[in-house]
């Protein structure tokens, strides 16, 4: 029996590409996958007759004149929300930025008749980790709102704060640090199975976190690599889909453990000279850093600032992925606020 040909189109390659390895990882071997990103391209395909399975096609690129091919379902996924929209009843429409969950299982669902398999076993716990060159650069926006979107995309996160003075419990309600004694006393000395001894103290509101401690690390006789034994111990429970570490600008030993042990590095940087050079020389100490394990984001964007990551006097070696905009002066930026960030949920999306 033929294989399902199913083709993916779509000029944004940041937004097919987890579209696409969420096809891969549920339907290994199973369908014949067709990745489309250059419009040029996608036009002489179907300048003549073509047959398909399953199209799911950008707004951007969609036309009236797909539905003279032989295509079995057509998804077309809309930039903008529209609500109520009525023409053309055969065609699926779809907020792009929804939920990948979602949108993956709306089309799973409505097309389960040529694809005619079910999904398979749930993937390994991941860890991303969040850091930034210097200070200010808005690591912690990033990673709380990191954290909320993918938990409004039904996964299950452990947000934990990995800065030797924490400040980010202003965000959440519950801004109470861990009071237990017999915590620290474990978090002392540390053992393998340490997440499972504090996991009482684990709070949840837009997602689980572990509280913010009562002192700094050096107050309370605790090593940084801590963050790191938890997370990996949690890791290992296979409880969660993502950890975020949200981790302080200094790089040491430490750091360099963490990012050799993330399965992903998120590194954030604003478009100023200052942190932009910082960015650069971090960049520059990182093997490895073309590759797919790391995502840079400009926090803080302004059109009308001036932008050295694009200006000639700042050649630098790496590429920025996705941007997050300006949060205006006295907002209350919550994490559910963070998570309905555009530049937040393509974020998320590269992530997934």
């Amino acid at each position: 029996m033929a294989k399902p040909r199913i083709i993916i189109a779509d000029t944004d390659i940041n937004y097919i590409i987890p579209l696409q390895a969420k096809f891969a990882e549920e339907f290994p071997d199973e369908t014949e996958l067709e990745i489309i990103t250059d419009q040029s391209y996608f036009e002489q395909l179907f300048a003549s007759p073509q047959k398909a399975d399953i199209l799911i096609v950008s707004d951007r690129l969609y036309s009236g004149a797909l539905r003279r091919h032989d295509i079995g379902y057509i998804f077309v996924m809309a930039e903008q929300y529209e609500e109520g929209t009525t023409e053309e009843l055969s065609i699926n429409r779809l907020f792009k930025y929804t939920s990948l969950r979602e949108i993956f299982n709306e089309i799973v669902g409505k097309s389960s008749d040529v694809l005619n398999t079910k999904i398979h076993t749930k993937k390994a716990c991941q860890t991303v980790l969040v850091c930034s060159a210097c200070g200010g650069a808005g690591k912690t926006t990033v990673a709380m709102g990191l954290a909320g979107c993918l938990t409004r995309n039904y996964k299950k996160v452990l947000y934990i704060n990995a800065e030797r003075l924490q400040t980010f419990q202003y965000r959440l309600e519950n801004k109470g640090p861990v009071s237990a004694p017999d915590v620290y006393m474990r978090l002392a000395d540390p053992q393998a199975s340490v997440y499972q001894e504090i996991r009482h103290v684990i709070r949840r509101e837009e997602f689980s976190y572990l509280p913010p401690f009562k002192a700094p690390l050096m107050s309370l006789g605790l090593h940084y690599s801590v963050y790191r034994k938890i997370a990996a111990s949690a890791k290992k429970t296979n409880e969660y889909d993502f950890i975020i570490i949200d981790a302080d600008p200094v790089f040491d030993e430490e750091k360099a453990a963490l990012i050799g042990e993330a399965d992903k590095v998120v590194i954030v940087t604003k478009q100023t000279k200052t942190s932009v050079l910082a960015t650069d020389a971090m960049a520059s100490n990182i093997n490895g850093i073309g590759s797919d394990k790391y995502l840079f984001v400009c926090n803080d964007f302004r059109k009308d600032a001036e932008n050295y990551l694009t200006s000639s006097e700042t050649a630098v070696r790496f590429q920025v992925n996705e941007y997050v905009g300006h949060f205006p002066e006295g907002e209350d930026i919550t994490a559910d606020r963070l998570a309905h960030d555009s530049g937040i949920q393509k974020t998320a999306f590269l992530i997934m």
